[in-house]
């Protein structure tokens, strides 16, 4: 299944994994990514007829996205929910996706990118207000750490050590 390409008459088939190959590109478990099922952050993008989890390249895609949410911004799952619940990502993967389509005409380029402009502008902002919060968390903590050490310098020396 992974890597595997069969050509249409048309068009080549999309790349689709099973998911522990996906668990391996993306560097999570694949109970990670069934939790992640359970959230309603993730779907694969089909099942076998035995029931096995089919993905996509956009949900690969979504995988990584979320892992960098998390680990470059400190997103926790509810607030990563939150940004992919507004649907400017799903937007954003969607026009990226038509886009690479040679056969789409001028106008409707425009149209997509337009669309993908105000997606993007939208995410930036909450990007923009998670940082805020992320700042002022870690001025609160840096002000009770300069407050903390100002208390312990009040005691001095401890004769003991």
């Amino acid at each position: 299944m992974g890597g595997k390409r069969t050509a249409t008459a048309t068009q080549a088939a999309p790349v689709l994994w099973r998911i522990g190959e996906v668990a391996k590109l993306t560097g999570v478990t694949t109970r990670t990514l069934r939790y992640w099922e359970e959230l309603g952050l993730l779907q694969p993008a089909s099942r076998t007829d035995g029931g096995e989890r089919i993905y996509g390249a956009g949900d690969v895609r979504r995988v990584t996205r979320i892992r960098e949410w998390q680990e470059l911004l400190g997103f926790s799952l509810d607030e990563v929910k939150a940004v992919l619940s507004t649907g400017d990502v799903d937007v954003l993967d969607r026009v990226h996706f038509e886009l690479r389509d040679s056969e789409v005409s001028l106008s409707r380029r425009r149209a997509l990118l337009d669309e993908a402009i105000a997606a993007n502008d939208q995410l930036v902002g909450r990007l923009e207000d998670t940082l805020a919060r992320i700042r002022a968390l870690r001025d609160e903590r840096a002000a009770i750490a300069l407050r903390l050490r100002k208390n312990r310098a009040e005691l001095g020396v401890d004769a003991g050590y």
